[in-house]
């Protein structure tokens, strides 16, 4: 009994290859790993969000019920490639984290100055100041309004219903669970946050995977530019080995149903990638975006994205 009870708590900190691998040499640990991946199958975010997400394969004869990543809910330092995470315990919040949720705030700016307000509307609020829906501003760390605050919307970790699913020749998805109205929160991106010069050196690492159908990156590159036409900021945000549900939002030629919203926040330093619907989203239609409007390399990647206006291949840049 106590070995079985040593291998519950190890188990949820192996990969699908070592669970697999362990789960084989006894009909105990294959019994006490089966539940392990049904809860992993159960909630992509072990329990990090506010609802569960779970992973849908509906093909027939793929042995993969899910994909093994790190979850986190917002922008992280870079992860120790050593680092483990439990997953499938039955308590994985409660292991990840303590106090509740994680805070979105990564870099501050000490002593910034935020709003006064006990309840912030658009009239008066300075953290609302904003003229372009795709770059919006948040109450932050400093401000004096509570969590529950109607200008901290992204901050409060996914509150819709969604679900990933497997397709044939996308691989997985995210999609709707429920009907999401028009200029909803979805989700933002997070991932390991990186400098230039690292996110090059992964980029040339992961086109020479995927060139070998080892690996499914998820590097996104967001440029902020001044009216002139230069760039003024540039975030890279991983979200390969550890990031949330977002890395399995898949692209679409024609921009898709989601827009992709940069959100300041009085105090923080850097800004948060999010999406937010364009349209209403019906129950069980796919989650897209457009990654960008960037030349098309005659050897990248197939896009499957099914709109009439798909150009056949992914976008792509030089990172």
């Amino acid at each position: 009994m106590l070995f079985l009870r040593c291998a519950a708590l190890v188990l949820p900190y192996l990969n699908p290859t070592e669970l697999a691998s362990v789960a084989s040499t006894c009909k105990a640990l294959y019994q006490t790993s089966k539940p392990i991946t049904s809860r992993r199958t159960s909630d992509a975010s072990r329990g990090l969000e506010n609802r569960p997400i779970p992973f849908l394969n509906p093909i027939a004869g793929d042995s993969q019920p899910y994909p093994y990543f790190l979850y986190t809910p917002t922008q992280t330092l870079r992860v120790r490639p050593e680092f483990r995470q439990p997953w499938g315990s039955g308590d994985d919040a409660r292991m990840c984290r303590e106090d509740g949720r994680p805070d979105p705030f990564l870099f501050r700016v000490e002593g910034a100055s935020g709003c006064e307000c006990a309840r912030c509307t658009g009239d008066c609020c300075p953290c609302l100041e904003t003229g372009d829906f795709l770059l919006t501003r948040e109450c932050g760390p400093s401000c004096k309004c509570d969590p529950a605050c109607g200008n901290r919307v992204t901050q409060g970790g996914v509150r819709v219903r969604l679900k990933t699913v497997k397709d044939e020749r996308k691989g997985w998805g995210l999609y709707a669970a429920e009907m999401i109205p028009s200029g909803q929160f979805v989700c933002e991106y997070a991932g390991e946050l990186l400098s230039t010069k690292e996110a090059r050196q992964r980029q040339q690492t992961y086109d020479k995977n995927a060139s070998m159908g080892c690996l499914t990156p998820a590097l996104l590159v967001v440029k902020e530019h001044l009216p002139s036409g230069n760039t003024c900021m540039r975030i890279n945000i991983d979200a390969t080995r550890t990031g949330n549900i977002a890395r399995f939002i898949n692209h679409s030629c024609d921009g898709g149903n989601l827009d992709t919203v940069i959100v300041r926040s009085s105090g923080a330093l850097l800004p948060r990638i999010c999406f937010f619907t364009s349209r209403d989203v019906q129950e069980n239609e796919e989650l897209t975006f457009s990654y960008g409007d960037v030349r098309l390399k005659p050897d990248g990647q197939p896009c499957f994205c099914g709109s009439s206006s798909c150009a056949g291949i992914l976008p792509s840049e030089h990172t």
